[in-house]
């Protein structure tokens, strides 16, 4: 486990998680994907289902962080909220478990996932929100704490703001595996976390979500156009 957590400190991890029900939403695309990634020196990789997750874990010797969304109607947390979740991912290939460790309701406790987590020789990857969420997820046990969910939690929508730089740095203090996630847009965005005290990057959308990246460019240019008219 702790030879993981050393394959990918200081390096960059990819999520290829494409945009729910478009066009690239398959498994052989969400390979591709991967493997260009691969290619392009990704220590790790960052992929959501079970069907994913079976294509990508056969075909690619790349430390594997598996998650499992879900829509609930009790709850806020989609990220891997259930422990039959957990087992699936830790039988279909994921080294690292990402799991929701925000304090909202939910159908099974931090405490609980994280022991399963464990159970299945997974390392337990916390997604927070906020330094309390860190601080509780190290008490459960977990081995990577994450900024993913910062701005998208406890009503904070920052889903157009920069990274959260300040989280960062405060887990840093907390003596744990620090992933910053969560808007790095850019390379440049990237250093800066890693300046920040960050162990690890994970990027998504920046990668491998080819509508967000063309609506970036598209919302410039109209931007432009605006201001000359």
């Amino acid at each position: 486990m702790l030879d993981i957590l050393t394959k990918i400190n200081r390096r960059l991890i990819a999520s290829c998680q494409p945009v729910d029900n478009g066009p690239m939403d398959r498994p052989d695309i969400v390979l591709s994907m991967a493997q260009a990634a691969q290619i392009g020196g990704a220590g790790a990789l960052r992929i959501e289902g079970i069907k994913n997750l079976e294509a990508v874990s056969r075909a690619i010797d790349l430390p594997i962080i598996g998650l499992l969304k879900r829509d609930l109607l009790d709850s806020s947390v989609r990220i891997t909220p259930f422990i039959e979740d957990v087992t699936k991912l830790a039988k279909n290939g994921a080294d690292i478990i990402a799991y929701d460790a925000t304090n909202r309701p939910r159908p099974v406790s931090t405490t609980d996932l994280v022991a399963e987590i464990k159970l299945n020789n997974c390392i337990a990857m916390a997604d927070c929100a906020s330094m309390a969420d860190a601080i509780q997820a190290i008490k459960d046990g977990a081995d990577i704490i994450g900024t993913t969910l910062s701005g998208y939690a406890y009503d904070e929508v920052s889903s157009d703001a920069l990274p959260d730089f300040e989280l960062i740095k405060q887990f840093t203090t907390l003596n744990c595996f620090v992933m910053a996630e969560g808007r790095f847009n850019s390379p440049h965005l990237a250093k800066k976390a890693m300046q920040c005290g960050a162990n690890a990057v994970t990027v998504g959308s920046a990668i491998t979500r080819v509508e967000n990246i063309t609506s970036w460019f598209v919302d410039q240019i109209e931007n432009e156009n605006n201001a000359e008219n």
